[in-house]
């Protein structure tokens, strides 16, 4: 009987696929039943190749051999996942191994992943792809039953395929020309680097801001303040203008001249995409990008409980509406509303958010209709799942409806407005709404004059965090929704830029880079340029080779600039510390056990901790935690509160194992009954007979 392989793009993925299709025979790198053989990867197995694989010259960071510019980039294992990498070919070949299907994440990043496995282990038989949105029971059995030939998305392979090799003559080019040039390292992409800049302009206007003083003049009634109706709010920059404007009226009974009532009705938002809800959980929670990605990626892959995260749709297709009812009795014991809502007959009060032609690869995030464990999931991914929920209610409520009343009092020329908003409707926005009885303006015609002078204080700009940049690089078109969050901790991992507190700011050393690189690299308009090149490939409306063709031109042009610049580096991070081994001064480098000095000779390998790494060894007088103190002698151990100093076993010594034949002597050893133990007591009689 024939098979098919499927590949997943990780275990867990594999081992859910396995037991829905029902291959439950589990072996070492796969699971095998009576249809399907279901192996994986480990992310992407495959990765193109780096420079001194294609060319032996350019193993040398010279600025002679740039731009490297090779016919044919080619792909290479990654060297800790080849043999995952030789059993999936291993599978492949197996005689009853018919087809094979692609169930990768669905999307451009998991094409790719994918196609590069089937072409280096050169997969001839039939090829198909399973595209779900969801891992729930009955959306693989859907996806199953309605698997589509891989060629459908060949389109979508050769998008991904053309943004990566962007990617590498862009970024690889561009930063080893940086790095050659300045000699320090300095990494530059086409993403990345007007990313940097955003950062930049919002830290500038912050820094550069200075607060301005104004006043401004408030009519008071029955406990209700009218504002001043003017042009310019910030016109009384002086108390004693402010003063002298109060004066003129001082004395004068106002006249209600008119009072308006505004009615307003507010829809729900539509649901998540993934850069939306990055930006609700950075504001309200604080948490990175990066964080929500892989809560919602939990979410989705070990819980499954809500649909693929990564998406830059909040729209859903037609044919998800039948599946609504059933989802909302998946929530229903998690929030109230939606049992509400389902005995009034689940009906849905925004039909706009179905339609197909504003769904990309992937729709809205919405909860699937797998009921949540809770118990089985952690605060945090309950916060999210709680985001989540509460947009998908929006479909089933009614509008937030508020009337505003506005009453106008006239001073003569001057006029004063009080508003009264009053809330008609709850609806979507049920909780938090209070209402307080005021002033009924249809029944008073003067009002007498009594005002007061407020000083207020322009605010500085806000710093960008994590949310606010992520919605600047969606206006922007930088990167994708699924590459975004990883942006961004790249350049905090490259040192460029950092986070204080809650907030982004540029750090000294990204502020020398946005100086010295490209005046093009650092706006987004080039980069935006090419993320509607790279959909055209993907829609069919244009051919990769006239794209890369385009950044091969760029890369040249890049590369001479930085060639041709008279601009100066300064290293922020070279200290004023000498290298006791060659007398070069230290370079101070954050890595992940914390930061290090390091020499800035390229021919020292000197290196040590800035401040000693808090072991989990505990001191034997106070019993805290003891430092590691990098030695002339090696490294040992210090106590920090009371002095106290032990030895460091090294690295042999901590992983030496007892081999079985020690063992079982010292066992033999313990457990000897032919010498029973002598007590203290009987030792001391003992000694005491030999004396007599």
């Amino acid at each position: 009987m024939s098979k098919t392989l499927v590949l997943a793009e990780k275990p867990s993925v594999a081992k859910d696929i396995a037991k829905i299709i029902g291959a439950n025979d589990k072996h070492k790198t796969y699971f095998e039943g009576p249809k399907y053989i279901v192996t994986w990867a480990f992310g992407h197995l495959l990765t193109l190749k780096m420079p001194e694989d294609i060319k032996p010259d350019w193993q040398q960071w010279q600025m002679a051999t740039l731009p490297m510019m090779p016919q044919d980039i080619g792909i290479k294992p990654l060297p800790k996942t080849r043999g995952q990498l030789k059993a999936i070919g291993q599978l492949a070949k197996r005689p009853d191994v018919s087809q094979g299907v692609i169930a990768t994440d669905s999307g451009r990043a998991g094409e790719l992943l994918a196609r590069w496995i089937f072409q280096w282990i050169r997969f001839n038989k039939p090829l198909k792809r399973l595209w779900i949105s969801s891992q729930t029971v009955k959306s693989v059995k859907d996806g199953f039953n309605n698997l589509a030939p891989a060629k459908k998305y060949d389109l979508l392979y050769e998008s991904e395929l053309a943004r990566t090799k962007a990617d590498w003559l862009i970024g690889l080019n561009v930063t080893r020309a940086l790095t050659v040039k300045y000699s320090d390292n300095l990494n530059a992409g086409r993403v990345q680097t007007p990313t940097l800049n955003l950062v930049l302009q919002a830290q500038q206007k912050a820094e550069t801001f200075v607060p301005t003083t104004y006043y401004s003049i408030d009519l008071n009634y029955q406990n209700e303040s009218g504002s001043l109706v003017t042009k310019h709010p910030m016109q009384f920059t002086d108390h004693q203008k402010a003063e002298a404007f109060i004066q003129q009226l001082n004395g004068q009974s106002g006249s209600v001249i008119s009072v308006t009532t505004k009615e307003k009705a507010t829809p729900a938002p539509l649901p998540y995409d993934l850069t939306d809800i990055q930006l609700v959980a950075s504001n309200r929670y604080h948490f990175s990008a990066k964080k929500t990605l892989s809560l919602i990626q939990g979410l989705y892959e070990v819980h499954k409980v809500v649909s693929y995260p990564r998406t830059d749709s909040k729209y859903l297709p037609q044919d998800v509406a039948s599946t609504m009812k059933d989802r909302l009795q998946a929530v229903a014991k998690f929030d109230k509303r939606a049992q509400a809502y389902i005995q009034t007959g689940a009906k849905i009060t925004k039909p706009g958010v179905f339609n197909d032609a504003k769904v990309t690869d992937h729709y809205a995030l919405i909860p699937t209709e797998e009921w949540p464990n809770f118990d089985r999931m952690d605060s945090d991914e309950v916060k999210i799942y709680d985001l989540i929920v509460d947009r998908f209610l929006g479909l089933f409520a009614q509008k937030h409806v508020t009337q505003t009343t506005t009453a106008t009092v006239a001073f003569g020329q001057t006029q004063f407005n009080f508003k009264q908003t009053t809330v008609k409707q709850a609806g979507w926005q049920a909780e938090g709404d209070t209402n307080k009885a005021g002033v009924d303006w249809s029944h008073i015609k003067q009002v007498k004059g009594n005002f007061q002078i407020k000083k207020q204080l322009t605010s500085a700009p806000s710093l960008l965090n994590d949310g606010t940049l992520l919605a600047q690089m969606e206006k922007s078109n930088l990167g994708t929704p699924a590459t975004r969050a990883e942006i961004i901790e790249k350049l905090i991992k490259s040192e460029l830029m950092e986070r204080r507190g809650h907030v982004l700011a540029v750090t000294p050393k990204g502020k020398q880079l946005l100086e010295l690189v490209n005046p093009s690299l650092r706006t987004p308009e080039l980069t935006a340029n090419w993320e509607q090149q790279l959909e055209a490939i993907a829609k069919g409306q244009q051919q990769p080779q006239i794209f890369l063709k385009g950044i091969a031109k760029d890369t040249r042009r890049l590369v001479n600039e930085i060639k041709d610049s008279k601009a100066e580096y300064k290293d922020f991070s070279i200290t004023t510390k000498i290298c006791p081994e060659c007398g070069s001064k230290l370079r101070e480098r954050n890595t992940r056990d914390g930061k290090i000095y390091v020499c800035s000779n390229p021919e020292c390998s000197y290196r040590r901790r800035k401040d000693p790494k808090v072991s989990n060894h505990r001191c034997p007088q106070c019993h805290r935690k003891m430092e590691i103190i990098d030695g002339k002698n090696g490294s040992y151990f210090r106590c920090k509160y009371d002095g106290t100093t032990e030895k460091m076993m090294d690295r042999k010594e901590r992983h030496k194992k007892v081999s079985k034949q020690e063992a079982r002597r010292l066992m033999q050893k313990v457990n000897q009954d032919d010498e029973p133990m002598e007590s203290p007591l009987a030792a001391a009689l003992k000694a005491a007979m030999k004396n007599q």
